[in-house]
């Protein structure tokens, strides 16, 4: 009999595109999880709330695979502070679409706080365990706010602090999220596995840059990369003051910006962003691409000198593995999961958070060293094909295993070599 497995994404749909205020790589890992655990022959339903009725109610994700889209509160979407409230509906939604389907589930594997809480109502009814992957503290994004509009509420805050003391098993990214989960949340360590995010290389995978140039219509001008949501946490302000320092150093540079706002409505900190922009007069340097899909996205790290990360706060960088996978290699801030997802002088480098200054000199350095971008893509590459989805799906599924002997027949001790 097949493993059952419900992973709730209440807030926002794996099958959402990517680059937008509520999307990035929470969307890929549990899209790319839940399709290579069906695979492996369990049975995957991704539940997620609703914001569009016109969409079907089921979509598959592939051969043992699906997402189901309940609604809980109005159709639309909804800022996730509010979503809070509908969590009782979704949970019953979920448990309706459960005794509709007469199906026995033997693990909830949450993602994201308020899947979390959505978790243990049902862990309770179906007398099952529950698997908790946060994505992000609140703590520590709290620690880095630069605004007032970035301060995660006290709610999230004290929910988080009791999926950690109450849930059954914590994935988290890397050995700095375990540590600042015991240290921040008073998690006990035994209860935390780490499971790097991982990458399709097959989709990202290297390619002739002069190729990409040309299909994506660049010059031959050297170019940098940022690819993610356009929030003050990301760090999108610093990388245009390094840009600003480059250009008054005589060093010509293009800025690549994929994500944000997909229409020609732009507001909130994109429009700040923008507005910094002309402020420094990059106007001739800097392109808002919006978002692309991934077919595309793997165009643009193949074509770019290099890729940046400069935010404040990342639990791991998942842009990261999918530049180094294409060949590019990355800068980024030394913060969070990025301190280990990016082997600093190895795969890329790693700077200060909010130093321009350092990020520019950085950037100067890589710029001018064609030699030193090569022998940093190339490593980057051997590292990225260590973080195939394949190997993550077999880790998450020896976790489930831990807690639910059904698992164990699924795990494949060969699909990740």
């Amino acid at each position: 009999m097949s493993l059952r497995l419900a992973m709730l994404s209440v807030h926002t749909c794996p099958l959402a595109a990517l680059g937008g205020k509520e999307t990035g790589g929470m969307n890929v890992y549990v899209r790319e999880v839940a399709r290579e655990l069906a695979r492996m022959g369990a049975r995957v339903d991704v539940f997620t709330r609703s914001q569009n009725p016109a969409i079907p109610r089921v979509v598959d994700l592939g051969a043992g695979a699906r997402v189901v889209h309940l609604a809980a509160g109005p159709e639309a979407p909804m800022p996730r502070e509010r979503i809070f409230d509908h969590l009782d509906e979704f949970a019953d939604r979920v448990e309706a679409w459960r005794l509709t389907e007469s199906v026995e589930y033997d693990v909830v594997h949450a993602h994201y706080w308020l899947s979390g809480v959505a978790a243990l109502d049902l862990a309770e009814r179906w007398g099952v365990p529950t698997v908790q992957m946060f994505h992000t503290l609140a703590r520590l994004k709290n620690d880095v706010a630069r605004t007032a509009s970035e301060v995660e509420p006290a709610l999230r805050v004290a929910e988080e602090t009791r999926l950690a003391t109450t849930v059954d098993r914590v994935i988290a990214a890397s050995e700095v999220e375990r540590a600042q989960l015991v240290r921040l949340y008073g998690m006990p360590f035994d209860r935390i596995s780490v499971i790097p995010c991982g990458v399709d290389t097959e989709l990202f995978h290297p390619g002739d840059p002069a190729v990409a140039r040309a299909a994506l219509g660049l010059d031959a001008r050297p170019t940098v990369l940022y690819v993610g949501r356009i929030a003050p946490i990301k760090g999108l302000s610093t990388l245009l003051g390094a840009i600003a320092r480059l250009r008054a150093r005589g060093r010509g540079v293009r800025l690549l910006v994929i994500g944000g706002d997909a229409d020609e409505r732009v507001d909130g900190h994109e429009a700040h962003v923008r507005g910094l922009m002309c402020q420094l007069g990059l106007c001739d340097e800097v392109r808002f691409l919006g978002p692309q899909p991934q077919p595309a996205l793997r165009d643009y790290y193949v074509a770019a000198d290099l890729t940046v990360m400069p935010s404040y706060y990342e639990s791991f960088g998942m842009v990261a593995l999918e530049a180094m996978a294409c060949g590019s290699p990355v800068v980024a801030s030394r913060v969070g999961g990025l301190a280990t997802t990016v082997r600093d002088g190895m795969t890329g480098f790693l700077v200060p958070e909010g130093d321009a200054a350092a990020l520019a000199d950085r950037l100067d350095t890589l710029l001018v060293d064609r030699g030193l971008r090569g022998k940093l893509g190339a490593e980057g590459i051997r590292w990225a094909a260590k973080h195939r989805w394949a190997c993550v799906a077999d880790a998450v599924c020896r976790e489930y295993a831990r807690l639910q002997p059904a698992a164990t027949r699924h795990l494949s001790s060969t699909r990740c070599r």
